[in-house]
């Protein structure tokens, strides 16, 4: 061999670690001449020998535990004498931590324990240099260090935890669900990937596919109601399932589904309830449930009556939230008729699963007895027909027809019967209380009510609250009793050239009655017509008749207006007559026979014949005089009321002044004469009969009428009488007077007393002529009260004088 490697110029030997030497070398050959370099590396200068690397890659087993460094492998170049001259290097992954290379010999050793799982090879590149002039001997090469895998990994089941189902009753060999695990060692090397699948727990119903991992049933009895989950344990076993391999395990939950395998069924075979007999239709009386071994859907139910004699007085509904029979009542129940009832209900699934048809029936009966409870009912109308006919010219008190209504108690006590009249307030029939007659209790006329609607009472004689009650319609048959009329008030028109037999009116009739066989009149002229030779009337035998001209022409001057008495009587029994008036006017006509004008006598005829017309007019004459009287009324009361004005009125005449006056030479702020003639003292003395100076002598000068600021003093002798007259004769004013507003005044006059030491500070005093006071102090108040000093201090001057 080394006689094969002298033409080599690097060599590369690999050992492992099992003993086994891999001889993994790059053979570089030489060739002479340009152009024959390996592909992808730089040919060398000429003359110079031309090299080329061709690397395998070096192996590591992982996990290493040993304590000394691992070796890799050997880089050598054929340069290398062995005399240290040539310097080894790596670089690239894990080159200087994880590998290290002998620099003289190029021993590359693996310093720490490498995991394949974590990292599957490692890429590096080798040089060799000149020690001394580090110069590269040998171009730089790539290699690759791979990771040598050993079964140091167990199965994981990476997707648990695992949930799966399987209906109840399933065949062997149904399909569950899969399961896989997953081995990190390399699949490529050895058995150390391979996985197998094993059953640890639950084989006894369960088996699992060794290769796929898919579990199956075992057997075929599954039942959800003896056990409705598994819990199965799954092994992964790698290198095959040889001995030596790692294994993982994983617990599979597997729930048993249900399947309608389970009918019906009723706890009791009978059940018994009780119910009042007056209970409304509708009424529940009660639930009865079948159980279900099922679930789901499964359970759902549905309930029937099925015996002919439940089914016709009671009915079964389900709830669907409860899955119960409600049973109700169908039909009203009666203790007198019967007590008991005997009830046969049945349940059945709502989904039935063929595949089980051959268990049995799904279904279930059961009996319910109902117990009808007796109870106090108000009594029953019996016939219960509500329909009574009476003739319209019954007289009062005859018999319409007999209400019958019964205790329907074992007891049987006597009924009583009445008129509701709420539905007969005006008392139009009545009613016998001990017989249930009913009698007409007015007079009864078809043509106003045609029909009427009561209703009648029945109740126990000695328990008015039980009372029944029963609409009773009552019709009134008509009798000939309206005679019939025209139908409206018919006016015509007849040209002046009119000929014979011209036909001007169609007349009908009305009549309120309504024979059976229908109406049938029969019209002719009114006995006081039978001179009349200008119109004819003809029965046309339809109800109706025509008015036909029977002379040629007609003259508005000598008559313009006809009036035509006309005779209807209807067919009876007995025949009734009346006689209406067709009005005729006689017009102008043109040549084709339309009317052009006619006299205005037939307007005001007809006007002044016309109640409406008549009683309009007097409303609006009357309506007129009433105004012109308010009107009239009216201006007198405003007269009045500015008479009144003029008179002296306490009330009109208080003034509140908020500012101050001007002084006393302000002689224009207020007119002292209003004040004045509030007080005629003047009039008062004439009326004293005192006598006093002056007393019808010549009218005083104007000094002689001022009088003194008054003072009272109590006198015996005073008279209140002017006070009085005068209150008596504003209070006769305000009667009087209509336009005046109702004001009610109330006004006191209060005076002081004779025990009070303090003088009165009112101006109201008495009307004596002499005067206490003395009025000089008023000249020391200043310039502005000098006037009202000079005015009493005259007064003053001049009583004395009188005096002396």
């Amino acid at each position: 061999m080394a006689k094969a490697l002298q033409g080599c110029s690097w060599t590369m030997l690999l050992l492992l670690l099992a003993g086994q030497e891999l001889c993994a070398w790059a053979v570089h050959t030489a060739v002479e001449g340009p152009g024959l370099a390996p592909p992808g590396e730089p040919a060398l200068l000429a003359g110079r020998v031309k090299r080329g690397w061709v690397w395998n890659q070096f192996f590591v087993v992982e996990e290493y535990t040993g304590t000394e460094p691992l070796y890799v492998g050997k880089i050598h170049s054929d340069s290398d004498e062995g005399d240290g001259s040539i310097k080894y290097t790596i670089s690239g992954e894990g080159a200087g931590t994880i590998f290290l290379i002998d620099e003289i010999t190029g021993d590359i050793h693996a310093t720490e324990r490498l995991d394949r799982e974590q990292k599957t090879f490692y890429t590096l590149r080798a040089q060799a240099r000149d020690r001394q002039t580090d110069q590269l001997l040998e171009p730089e090469s790539e290699f690759i260090i791979k990771v040598q895998d050993i079964n140091d990994s167990e199965p994981r089941f990476l997707e648990g935890p695992y949930i799966g189902s399987v209906a109840e009753l399933s065949p062997v060999g149904t399909s569950v669900m899969q399961v896989m695990a997953s081995d990190a060692d390399d699949p490529t090397y050895g058995s150390s990937a391979r996985v197998v699948y094993s059953v640890l727990e639950g084989e006894q119903h369960f088996t699992v596919d060794s290769k796929t991992g898919v579990i199956r049933t075992a057997v075929a009895d599954l039942d959800r109601e003896t056990q409705d989950r598994y819990e199965v344990v799954i092994r992964a076993t790698d290198m095959a399932g040889q001995l030596g391999g790692l294994s993982g395990s994983t617990t599979v939950t597997i729930v048993v589904t249900d399947v309608n395998d389970n009918p019906p069924r009723f706890p009791q075979k009978m059940y018994q309830f009780s119910i009042v007999e007056t209970a409304p239709v509708g009424t529940a009386i009660g639930r009865v449930k079948a159980e279900d071994s099922d679930v789901g859907e499964n359970t759902d139910m549905t309930y029937q009556v099925k015996d002919e004699e439940g089914m016709e007085m009671f009915r079964v509904i389900t709830d669907s939230d409860t899955q119960e029979a409600v049973i109700m009542v169908q039909k009203p129940l009666d203790y007198e008729s019967k007590k008991v009832h005997t009830v046969v209900v049945e349940a059945l699934n709502k989904f039935v699963d063929p595949r089980f048809v051959d268990l049995g029936t799904f279904r279930d009966q059961t009996i319910v007895r109902v117990s009808v409870l007796d109870v106090d009912e108000p009594p029953e109308f019996r016939p219960p027909s509500n329909l009574m006919e009476v003739q319209e010219d019954a007289h009062i008190g005859s018999v319409v027809g007999v209400v019958t209504a019964l205790d329907p108690d074992t007891a049987n006590h006597p009924v009583r019967y009445a008129i509701d009249r709420s539905t007969d307030a005006e008392s139009i029939f009545d009613i016998d209380a001990d017989t249930g007659a009913i009698v007409t209790g007015k007079v009864l006329d078809r043509e106003t009510a045609g029909w009427h609607n009561i209703t009648v009472l029945a109740m126990e004689a000695d328990n008015h609250s039980q009372v029944s009650r029963a609409s009773l319609r009552i019709r009134i048959l008509d009798v000939n009793d309206n005679p019939p009329e025209l139908a409206t008030p018919y006016e015509a028109a007849v040209c002046e050239d009119a000929k014979p037999g011209q036909l001007i009116q169609t007349i009908s009739v009305v009549d309120r009655d309504e024979p059976q066989g229908g109406h049938r009149f029969y019209f002719t002229l009114a006995p006081e017509a039978t001179n009349n030779h200008h119109f004819s009337l003809l029965d046309i035998q339809d109800n109706t008749a025509a008015v036909h001209t029977q002379r040629m022409g007609f003259n508005r001057q000598e008559q313009d207006v006809y009036l035509l008495p006309i005779l209807v009587v209807d067919s009876g029994p007995p025949a009734l007559s009346s006689t209406g008036t067709l009005t005729i006017r006689v017009c102008g006509c043109d040549s084709d026979g339309a009317i052009q004008s006619c006299n205005s006598t037939a307007y005001i005829v007809a006007a002044r014949l016309s109640p409406g017309a008549l009683i309009a007019l007097l409303v609006c004459v009357l309506i007129l005089v009433v105004l012109v009287l308010l009107i009239l009324t009216l201006k007198r009361h405003h007269k009045r009321h500015l008479a009144a004005e003029d008179d002296e009125d306490m009330r009109d005449n208080v003034i509140k002044y908020n500012d101050e006056g001007g002084g006393e030479q302000d002689t224009q702020a207020y007119d002292m004469s209003a004040l004045r003639s509030l007080y005629d003292f003047s009039e008062i003395k004439g009326g004293d009969g005192g006598g006093g100076p002056g007393e019808g002598g010549p009218s005083r000068n104007p000094a002689s009428q001022l009088h003194s600021l008054p003072q009272w003093v109590q006198s015996p002798d005073l008279d209140f009488s002017v006070f009085r007259d005068y209150i008596c004769r504003k209070v006769q004013q305000a009667d009087e007077d209509l336009s005046v507003p109702p004001y009610d005044s109330f006004q006191t006059y209060a005076f002081e007393g004779s025990d009070s030491p303090v003088p009165s500070l009112s101006s109201i005093n008495t009307w004596s002529s002499g005067s206490e006071q003395d009025f000089s102090y008023l000249g020391g108040w200043g310039p502005r009260f000098r006037q009202l000093a000079a005015l009493y201090a005259g007064r003053r001057g001049e009583e004395d004088s009188e005096e002396s």
